[in-house]
C-alpha cells in the first residue's frame, strides 16, 4: 500500500512556479535591452539636462512597470506608471520634438491593456489612439507638416504601439494556460495524496475495526461470566490481550511501512502517478532483486514516489533498478545546499541495519536518491525496530497519516 506522502525541503516553502520562471526569463534578457534602448533615445532628443530628466521619466515608468510585470504584481503601480509616460510622451512631442517619446507610454501600456480585468480591447485602443491623437498634435502645433513629420510623429509611434500591444495578448494567454496547467498538474498531485489518504485509511480500518468489534463481544461476554465462570471469564480475557496485541503489531506494521511490498507493483503505481501529475518518468532494469531486497528497495521508491509529487517541480524521473539497488533522478529541484533528511533518514536507518546504504545528492536542479543492499538483505519483520514505540504507545490514525511538519516546510 502506497502511504500518503511524506515531507521534503528540497523545495523552498513557496515553490517557484513555471508562469515566474518565465518571467524572471524575460526579465533578465530584455530589461538590459529595453533600459539601453530608453537610455539612447534620451541621449539623442535631450537638449538640456532638464529635457533629460523628464524624458528619462517615461523610460524609468517602463522599465518599473516592466520589472512589476515580471514579477506578477503589475497592477499597484501600472496606472501610476502609465500615467507619468502618457505625460512624457506628450511633453516630448509638443515641446522638446521628441519622436521617440512615446516608447515608455507603448510599453506601459502594452503591459497594461491585455491584464485588464474588463474592456481590454478597448483598452488597448484607447492606447493607440492616445497615441497618434499626440503625435496628430505635434503636426497641427509645428507646420509646415512634412512626410518625415507625418511618419516620425504618427505613423511610427502608432504602429509600433498597436503591434507591441497586439503581441502582449497571446502574450497573456500563454502565461494563463501555463498557469492552468500548472494548476491542473497540483490538482492530480493533490488527488494522487488524497487517494493514498483513502486507501491507508481503509488498510487501518480492514485492521482494527473487526478486532475493536470482536473485543467489544468478548468483553461483554466476559463481564457476564466474572461471577458465573471465573475461569472461563479468565480465557476470554486472555483472548482479548493476545488480540489487542496481534492489532498492535499489525498496526506498527502499517504505520512503519513494514507490510510485504511488491517492488513491480510499486514501480507501476510510480509511474502511474508520475504521468498523472505531467511527469515523464524514464525507466531501466537490470535484473530483478530477490522478495526480500525488493521490499526495501519497493519502500525507497515509495517515499520519493510521494516526496518528487509533493514538492519537486519535476518535469522528468529517472528510475534505474539493479538486482541489488535503485537509484531514482528527478529534475526541478532548486538551488542551494542539501537539506535535512526527514521521511528519507527513517529508511536511511533501516537499510543501514542491514548492511546496505541510502544516499542522497542534489546538484544542478537535479535530485538523486540512491540505495543499495547486500545480496541477502534481511527485511525487518513486525518486531519493533529502533525508533518505534511501545506496544501501549501506538501512533493515533492521524501520525500514523501524516507523520510529517506542515505543507511546504518538511524536509525529505
Amino acid at each position: 500500500m502506497q502511504t500518503p506522502p511524506r515531507a521534503s525541503s528540497t523545495t523552498p516553502a513557496r515553490a517557484v512556479t513555471a508562469q515566474r520562471r518565465f518571467r524572471g526569463l524575460n526579465l533578465t534578457t530584455m530589461l538590459p535591452v529595453l533600459a539601453l534602448g530608453g537610455a539612447v533615445a534620451v541621449a539623442v532628443d535631450a537638449r538640456s539636462w532638464g529635457q533629460a530628466a523628464v524624458l528619462a521619466l517615461g523610460v524609468v515608468a517602463a522599465l518599473v512597470a516592466f520589472v512589476q510585470w515580471a514579477g506578477g504584481r503589475l497592477f499597484p503601480l501600472a496606472f501610476p506608471c502609465l500615467v507619468v509616460a502618457a505625460a512624457v510622451w506628450a511633453y516630448g512631442a509638443l515641446v522638446v520634438d521628441s519622436a521617440t517619446a512615446f516608447f515608455g507610454v507603448a510599453m506601459v501600456g502594452a503591459l497594461v491593456a491585455p491584464r485588464l480585468p474588463r474592456y481590454r480591447a478597448a483598452g488597448a485602443v484607447a492606447l493607440v489612439a492616445y497615441v497618434a491623437a499626440i503625435g496628430v498634435a505635434r503636426l497641427l502645433t509645428e507646420p509646415p507638416v512634412s512626410t518625415g513629420d507625418v511618419i516620425a510623429y504618427v505613423l511610427l509611434p502608432t504602429g509600433i504601439t498597436a503591434v507591441v500591444t497586439g503581441l502582449m495578448f497571446p502574450n497573456k494567454r500563454f502565461y494563463d494556460v501555463v498557469q492552468e496547467l500548472e494548476e491542473s498538474r497540483e490538482r492530480e498531485a493533490e488527488l494522487a495524496v488524497a487517494r493514498e489518504r483513502i486507501r491507508f485509511a481503509s488498510d487501518l480500518h480492514d485492521i482494527q475495526g473487526h478486532t475493536l468489534h470482536v473485543v467489544k463481544l468478548k468483553l461483554a461476554l466476559a463481564r457476564r461470566l466474572v461471577h458465573v465462570d471465573p475461569d472461563r471469564a479468565d480465557d476470554e480475557l486472555r483472548e482479548i490481550h493476545a488480540l489487542v496485541g496481534d492489532t498492535i503489531d499489525r498496526t506498527r506494521e502499517l504505520v512503519y511501512a513494514q507490510r510485504r511490498l511488491n517492488l513491480t507493483a510499486e514501480l507501476e503505481n510510480a509511474k502511474n502517478l508520475f504521468e498523472a501529475a505531467g511527469i515523464r518518468v524514464l525507466v531501466e532494469r537490470d535484473g530483478v532483486p530477490d522478495a526480500r531486497t525488493g521490499e526495501l528497495l519497493g519502500q525507497v521508491l515509495r517515499e520519493t514516489t510521494t516526496n518528487i509529487l509533493r514538492h519537486a517541480q519535476a518535469t522528468e524521473v529517472r528510475v534505474a533498478l539493479t538486482t541489488d539497488g535503485i537509484v531514482v533522478v528527478n529534475d526541478g529541484a532548486p538551488p542551494g545546499p542539501l537539506p535535512e533528511l526527514g521521511g528519507l533518514a527513517a529508511l536511511q536507518e533501516r537499510l543501514a541495519d542491514v548492511g546496505g546504504e541510502l544516499t542522497v545528492a542534489q546538484d544542478g536542479g537535479r535530485f538523486t536518491t540512491a540505495a543499495v543492499l547486500p545480496e541477502t538483505a534481511a527485511v525487518p519483520g513486525t518486531a519493533a525496530t529502533p525508533g518505534v514505540a511501545a506496544t501501549s504507545e501506538v501512533a493515533t490514525l492521524d501520525e500514523a497519516a501524516d507523520r510529517r511538519p506542515p505543507a511546504r516546510e518538511r524536509s525529505r
